[in-house]
């Protein structure tokens, strides 16, 4: 078993990179919308309830890929840097994975913003995250979040880590080829092949 934590932006490719990661190597996706969506069904965004239970689902899906022996799980999510919380949650989350002593590896993903504005409404993301349907609203919603939130690490700052003593890989991925940004990380990362 071994953790890839890939995180970035909103419309960064987290999810086209871990999938294409997920290719090389026969590990499994779990991405941020796959307990997102279910909720949205029955609570709004971001309330207390939906907040609970989407951290019981990312906790009970990543401890379980322990147990289940899985040859390795890729997590895809955003997180505000900025926000102590933020990274407290990442920490409870990769806990049991930690205690397992199972390999952990973070995969950080940037892209200029007006990249990622464009991505919205690309057949991915309309694919597999129902809530970005309404492109406006999506492209509106990040422009918020980054007004609100700084999801990237300060490449001028030697050693900003989201979850040391763990690896930490930056990538641009504003060129939008997953498979080249996939091979990178596993190539770099030294993680197994199919």
């Amino acid at each position: 078993m071994h953790l890839l934590c890939v995180t970035g932006p909103p419309a960064v490719g987290k999810m086209t990179v871990g999938r294409a990661v997920c290719d090389l190597t026969g590990f499994r996706l779990f991405h941020n919308h796959m307990s997102i969506e279910p909720l949205l069904g029955v609570y709004d965004f971001g309330t207390p309830s939906f907040r609970r239970i989407n951290t019981m689902i990312r906790r009970e899906v990543i401890a379980e890929s322990v147990v289940a022996d899985l040859p390795g799980l890729v997590f895809t999510f955003a997180i505000d840097l900025d926000h102590p919380g933020d990274l407290a949650h990442l920490r409870e989350l990769v806990a049991p994975v930690e205690a397992a002593d199972v390999p952990i590896d973070v995969v950080e993903l940037y892209a200029p913003q007006d990249v990622r504005l464009a991505r919205e409404g690309g057949a991915d993301r309309m694919d597999h995250k129902r809530s970005k349907r309404d492109v406006e609203w999506a492209r509106s919603h990040v422009l918020d979040l980054e007004s609100r939130a700084r999801f990237n690490t300060d490449p001028v700052r030697d050693g900003e880590q989201l979850l040391p003593p763990h690896r930490h890989l930056r990538l641009d991925n504003d060129h939008g080829d997953a498979r080249a940004t996939a091979e990178r990380v596993v190539t770099e990362l030294g993680l197994p092949r199919r």
